[in-house]
């Protein structure tokens, strides 16, 4: 023990400052609790630092760059446009430094003490901060654990210069001329669709039948032929095997459909998903629960079996989405206040920011028969609107899916341009119990893309407009 390490005393500890741990800190703050949150790395996590926001900012370069060489349908002739892969790094760079800047201001604002190095629990009530030079003892009421996620590595596929993760990926220094990227799933397509927009070739090689496997295969579809077009290759049911470093790329041997075949490349980049960061926080000391891949057994206030620890985010059960670990961030807050909050995952949406963006929420079609749900499945494309049309990206649909016995919204499938955004209205309508009456009684702004949440419904209420029943 260190001389004079005398334990700090606070209300509520914080491990881990990214989308779930800043939010669980501010909400626990603005609700009277004295809080200390602790990081060891930058603030923000993986989301604001090397996950959400800078392959955001890498995928929109990309965008602009690809529309730049490829308007020429809207009478629009570009020559010698170029990348300046640097000035694009710096760029992404400075949206991380705003966002980031901006949630310690946050932070502070709210009185919440910041401390920089790992935790380690001493006991249930206790943990030890260390960094390089001193360690400190800090004694808690609650604590709630947000130490999120990092990549998995595949045993064959050590990282190195030339074998990356999704890290790798968006700090690397040039283009790529030719890509391989191992597991099409939603990281690994949204960061190919970002390099093939800027002249990258890539090959994706997915174990499945299907890349983005968590959506319906139509829309997984869209996303594949719109790559196809744009040096995308895919190979199905491919198993990675091995990679051989050359001096200036890689070699990568995969079987795919049982024969042998091998791919050249400047990078091999892997996202075969994410493993929680549950290791080396001492849980087992304490006697929190966990399954064996590591994942925190939490109620439904994200309460553990020690009950002054919670778990959030990416290291408890469901899908390692930011705007998830918010959310829960707030309820473990609350619960901690005395509060009734309990998490209710129904409206829930998923992203992939993939050409067309693809949305999700709710249940879909063949989810919602296999609950027991006897459903309309209303589908508008876009295609019959305006704006669509106007912004000449008008692959992809809406499928609206509605309780046959009154018409309530119970989920919602988009696969088209600004999906993202438009999902959210669907969101709230599954939250506040809504019927497709209630979304085509909304009187919805023409011409945009959220007219065709109101022509969903209007399908599904067997009177739309702009289609043919």
């Amino acid at each position: 023990m260190v001389v004079g390490d005398f334990a700090n005393e606070v209300d509520t500890l914080v491990i881990g400052s990214g989308p779930g741990g800043y939010v669980a800190a501010i909400r626990a703050a603005q609700l009277g609790q004295k809080v200390t949150i602790v990081e060891k790395g930058d603030i923000g996590g993986v989301c604001l630092n090397v996950g959400c926001i800078p392959s955001k900012a890498l995928i929109s370069a990309g965008h602009r760059y690809h529309q730049a060489k490829a308007s020429e349908e809207m009478g629009i002739v570009a020559e010698n446009v170029s990348i300046n892969f640097e000035k694009v790094q710096e760029w992404k760079a400075s949206v991380v430094k705003k966002l980031t800047g901006g949630v310690e201001g946050l932070l502070k604002g709210n009185k919440v003490e910041i401390v920089k190095g790992e935790a380690y629990f001493a006991s249930e009530n206790s943990v030890r901060i260390m960094d390089e030079s001193s360690a400190q003892t800090y004694n808690f009421k609650n604590c709630i654990i947000a130490t999120g996620s990092r990549p998995i590595e595949i045993p064959a596929f050590k990282y190195t210069k030339r074998v990356i993760n999704s890290t790798g990926a968006l700090a690397l220094k040039e283009v790529p001329k030719k890509m391989v990227v191992i597991g099409g799933g939603y990281i690994g397509i949204e960061l190919t669709g970002a390099f093939s927009n800027m002249g990258t070739e890539v090959v994706v090689l997915e174990g499945t039948k299907q890349i983005l496997g968590g959506f319906e295969k139509q829309m997984a579809k869209l996303v594949e032929r719109r790559l196809k077009k744009n040096n995308v290759d895919f190979k199905f049911e491919a198993m990675a095997q091995s990679v051989e470093e050359t001096e200036d790329g890689v070699k990568v041997t995969a079987e795919v459909n049982g024969k042998e075949e091998v791919f050249e490349a400047d990078y091999c980049l892997v996202t075969v998903g994410r493993r929680p960061n549950t290791d080396e926080l001492g849980l087992e000391q304490i006697g929190v629960e966990m399954t064996d891949r590591g994942i925190v057994k939490v109620d439904k206030q994200l309460r553990t079996n020690v009950s002054n620890i919670f778990a959030i985010g990416d290291i408890v059960d469901g899908p390692p989405l930011a705007h998830k670990a918010s959310y829960e961030g707030k309820i473990a807050a609350e619960a901690i206040a005395g509060e009734k909050s309990e998490i209710d995952y129904l409206a829930i949406p998923a992203v992939v920011f993939s050409e067309p963006e693809l949305a999700s929420v709710g249940y879909d079609e063949e989810g919602a028969k296999e609950a027991g749900f006897d459903v309309t499945a209303a589908k508008f494309p876009f295609a019959a609107n305006g704006r669509a049309l106007s912004l000449n990206d008008a692959d992809g649909f809406m499928k609206l899916v509605t309780r046959k016995e009154d018409g309530l919204v119970i989920g919602a499938q988009i696969a088209g341009p600004n999906a993202s955004d438009m999902i959210s209205e669907l969101g709230l309508a599954i939250e506040t119990g809504m019927t497709a009456e209630d979304i085509a009684l909304t009187i919805h702004a023409h011409p945009t893309l959220g007219e065709i949440t109101m022509e969903a419904a209007e399908v599904a209420l067997g009177t739309p407009i702009h289609i043919v029943k």
